[in-house]
């Protein structure tokens, strides 16, 4: 009884918290997970999906005049195919009308991303034996990619940089940009000078379903690509996932989400900060706070509702952690590692006395970020790595955003006549386990011969 009632004093203290509140010590173990892991309705999704279908069929079959079409209804812009297109002379104008110090900064963190990607980057091999024969792979570079760069509620110049780089350094020749516009039909300049610095080839004011179904199946103003990254919203997510197979994709990015294990040598003020730097991306972001400590989790709340008052989107924020805002108390440091493992989160952070002791047990996440000193926006905008992540729970599975995803391999394969004649039999035993006669006579013609 004793324990319940010390768990009813720390929710009536914590009843104002935008966040909801549970402890692994009183809460099943089921009702956690059920929690930690809660999804979006099925019946939703599939509404979705049915419009979005619509949009990239009507794309597929009219192309242009569909694009235009979308772009009116969803984005209230009125644009000619011919208008489509960013002129060179209005990505001059952009840099125009940024101010000195950003596009310092944007350079700054644009170095640091092609850095970052270049020790990514595989090398082709060939080995080859005494005999004459070679094993090896090729690694080429996508000849042609499009990069969708997220707009609407807010621009995203860091996208454009993490996006464009990491394809500008594994060689593609043509890197296509699309991006929703604004109100009066542009693109805002800091998307412009940041697609310009990272190397775009082309930019196009269209976003939505819309602009991934022209990317996939090209129109008579824009090309078709052979690749798709870049995240946007679930529209754009779904319709991803329709063009797939006719492109590849990099992976369908769901809404915005931290994970923070934080102990009590945390400072309550900073680990609030960093929660709230997560919610105000939208109303479908999702922030977590796993902890050891009910005097942190208590702080931390506090300051969660102190801070929130003075910040800019202060609404949005709200209804997200009203969404899916969660501090959880878990009993050890161990039981933090293994409910983040179960989440997979997009972004953790390790805020406690050893993180690099810690980051030991993590084995799904997009990106980790160790220590009170390494907060969630240092890799948004400039450590470099990408912040281009799985999310959803896809880190149990899936990777970050690299120069890799931008080429492909081909496997190279020589057989001396030597080792033909020494594997041959083998081989014909396989062909023809599997009925493959043919098989197995176009190995023993060669072995005869």
């Amino acid at each position: 009884m004793r324990s319940i009632s010390c768990q009813r004093r720390l929710a009536a203290k914590m009843a104002f918290a935008m966040m909801k509140i549970l402890e692994t010590r009183y809460t099943p173990a089921d009702k956690i997970e059920e929690i930690l892991l809660g999804k979006e309705a099925e019946p939703e999704l599939e509404r979705i999906e049915v419009s979005v279908r619509e949009i990239v069929d009507a794309v597929r079959r009219e192309g242009d005049r569909a694009v235009a079409r979308f772009t009116q209804k969803f984005d209230g812009v009125s644009l000619r195919p011919d208008e489509f297109k960013a002129p060179r002379s209005e990505i001059r104008a952009a840099y125009d009308e940024l101010a000195p110090e950003a596009i310092r900064a944007l350079r700054r963190a644009h170095k640091n991303i092609v850095a970052f990607h270049r020790k990514n980057l595989r090398k082709s091999w060939l080995d080859r034996t005494a005999d004459g024969s070679a094993l090896g792979q090729k690694l080429t570079p996508i000849e042609r990619v499009g990069v969708y760069c997220p707009g609407g509620k807010a621009f995203y110049p860091s996208s454009a940089l993490m996006n464009i780089a990491p394809a500008k350094v594994a060689g593609c020749k043509e890197i296509i940009m699309v991006s929703p516009p604004t109100s009066d039909g542009s693109i805002h300049p800091g998307v412009l000078v940041a697609a310009d610095i990272a190397g775009a080839t082309q930019i196009y004011r269209i976003g939505g379903a819309q602009a991934v179904a022209a990317l996939a199946y090209g129109t008579a103003t824009i090309p078709a690509v052979d690749k798709i990254t870049g995240p946007g919203n679930i529209y754009v997510a779904i319709a991803k996932r329709l063009v797939t197979g006719r492109v590849a994709i990099d992976m369908e990015a769901g809404p915005s989400e931290i994970l923070i294990i934080a102990d009590s040598t945390a400072d309550p003020k900073l680990v609030a900060a960093d929660i709230l730097s997560q919610a105000e991306h939208d109303e479908m972001a999702r922030s977590i706070l796993v902890t050891t400590s009910r005097k942190l989790a208590r702080e931390v709340v506090e300051q969660v509702e102190v801070q929130t008052r003075a910040l800019d989107r202060e609404e949005i924020i709200r209804e997200s952690l009203r969404r899916a805002g969660l501090v959880i108390i878990a009993k050890s440091l161990g039981e933090a590692a293994a409910l983040s493992n179960l989440r997979a989160p997009e972004h953790l952070e390790l805020i406690v006395k050893e993180p690099e002791r810690l980051l030991e047990k993590i084995s799904n996440a997009g990106v980790v970020f160790l220590g009170a000193q390494t907060p969630n926006a240092v890799g948004d905008y400039m450590a470099g790595a990408n912040h281009i992540l799985p999310t959803g729970g896809q880190a149990r599975f899936a990777s970050p955003l690299t120069a890799e995803d931008f080429r492909k391999v081909t496997n190279v394969v020589k057989y001396s006549a030597k080792r033909l004649k020494a594997e041959a039999d083998d081989i014909i035993e396989i062909a023809e386990l599997e009925g493959f006669t043919a098989h197995a006579e176009a190995v023993r013609v060669r072995k005869e011969k």
